[in-house]
């Protein structure tokens, strides 16, 4: 695919370093954006302002298949991307940073028109991506990661294997999951891999499940102590991302507080919120953290704009016995520093939004519907139909698969299925696969998938 993106910005950067080996990719910027990150990429750059078209000509804007604008300018981002599609009809992406765009672009479901009516295809905001995340981990106990599908009916989770926990030192094959749940991935000393039943547990491993949602909580209850559910949390910061989360756990009755040092800002958030206690002081405050018993929180989240400050903020909520601890990473080259000084999960708006890309890549007749571990594992969704109808009524064990992977959950019309190795697939089921991320092309060709 011949991919076009605006803006030599660090999410620029994240998507071009990420697909530059399979797609032909040209950045679009002002030359002194252009850092060095970019020089180790095998990718075309052309300097200026891709809403201007004689720009957007030299980038060979009318042989390319995706416009991406994510550029740190909202509105030129938007002006860009009507400018690209007035030039070739090209598929169009838009990044913004206001949730005010996407409501006056035609995003909200009350809305008379949609992108397409107008010029761009689809919009990212990161912010909303990261809170969406965020939400699910904290709903669900313990829990490093949830992704849902088929609507909820079905999950992915990931657990860490604590010192104490009885899967240490077992086989898989020991282990007696509850039926209708599959492991589909261990991560080893951060390295994924998809397990077999001779793989052994062992402590400070991470567990990735899939299966049915409801057969999940009870694998949770067994395994991982998931009785106790949060019912207490706190967020330190009360920007966009803050104040979503909020309003997210005011739904589902969690007794939330916003601890944020501008004042202005609590007040308009007092003005929002319902039943959150909004607190207004520095989040890296010790003294504050304790007078209003932050200890007692089930969770803790920090959610500022600076990474220095997150990180702060997370280790002395640590320090003070919180057990949960959730922190926003805006450099996603921060992550694993978070991981290696305690920090239970560590969070990158950018990481959400190239999810986002990865499903407008993709396209077709595969979705990438999520990706664990910082990428290195994917779950993508295929659909069978008369183009692959040699797979119709062969059993899973028989496939073959070139690499290693695991058929999670098939959709068959409103019927969800854990398959096991007898399962049979058939014409217009759609199969969603776990596997790792260098073997997820092979995967697609394998299912003719180009």
């Amino acid at each position: 695919m011949n991919i076009i993106i605006y803006g030599a910005t660090e999410l620029g950067c994240l998507i071009a370093t990420e697909f530059f080996e399979d797609h032909d990719i040209t950045i679009i910027d002002n030359e002194e954006n252009f850092t060095s990150n970019f020089s180790k990429l095998d990718i075309g750059c052309v300097v200026g302002n891709a809403s201007n078209i004689d720009v957007l000509k030299k980038a060979n804007i009318k042989e390319a298949d995706l416009f991406l604008a994510c550029s740190e300018s909202d509105e030129v981002n938007i002006v860009a991307c009507l400018t690209a599609k007035r030039v070739s009809g090209i598929r169009t992406v838009c990044f913004v940073s206001k949730e005010e765009y996407k409501t006056s672009l035609g995003f909200n479901k009350d809305s008379d028109f949609t992108y397409s009516d107008l010029y761009i295809d689809d919009i990212v905001w990161p912010e909303e991506l990261l809170t969406q995340d965020i939400f699910r981990i904290i709903t669900v106990s313990k829990a490093l990661d949830v992704e849902n599908f088929a609507n909820g009916r079905a999950r992915l989770l990931e657990y860490k294997i604590q010192e104490n926990s009885v899967l240490v030192d077992k086989k898989v094959r020991d282990c007696d999951f509850p039926k209708d749940t599959l492991l589909v991935g261990v991560s080893k000393n951060c390295e994924l891999s998809v397990p077999n039943g001779d793989t052994i547990f062992t402590i400070d491993d991470k567990a990735i499940f899939m299966g049915l949602s409801n057969q999940l909580d009870k694998l949770a209850g067994r395994f991982f102590h998931e009785k106790d559910v949060s019912k207490k949390v706190t967020i330190i910061g009360g920007g966009n991302v803050g104040l979503m989360l909020a309003e997210n756990l005011e739904d589902v009755k969690i007794r939330t507080k916003i601890i944020e040092r501008d004042s202005q800002r609590c007040e308009k958030l007092a003005e929002i919120l319902n039943t959150t206690l909004v607190i207004n002081g520095d989040g890296t405050d010790l003294s504050l953290l304790n007078e209003e018993d932050i200890a007692s929180s089930d969770v803790v989240v920090s959610v500022t704009n600076n990474d220095e400050k997150n990180l702060l903020c997370s280790l002395l909520a640590k320090q003070l016995g919180v057990k949960r601890v959730i922190s926003r990473v805006s450099k996603n080259t921060n992550i694993p520093l978070f991981e290696k000084v305690g920090i239970d999960i560590a969070l990158s708006d950018k990481s959400a939004a190239l999810n986002e890309v990865k499903n407008n890549i993709s396209g077709g007749k595969v979705d990438i519907l999520a990706t664990v571990e910082q990428g290195k594992g994917e779950i993508i969704e295929i659909s069978l139909n008369k183009e692959n109808e040699k797979f119709n009524n062969i059993r899973i064990m028989d496939l073959h698969l070139p690499v290693k992977a695991i058929i999670s959950i098939i959709q068959r019309r409103n019927k969800i299925i854990i398959p096991k190795g007898d399962t049979v697939i058939k014409t217009g089921d759609i199969l969603i696969i776990f596997t790792t991320s260098d073997n997820a092309s092979c995967i697609k060709d394998f299912f003719c998938i180009k």
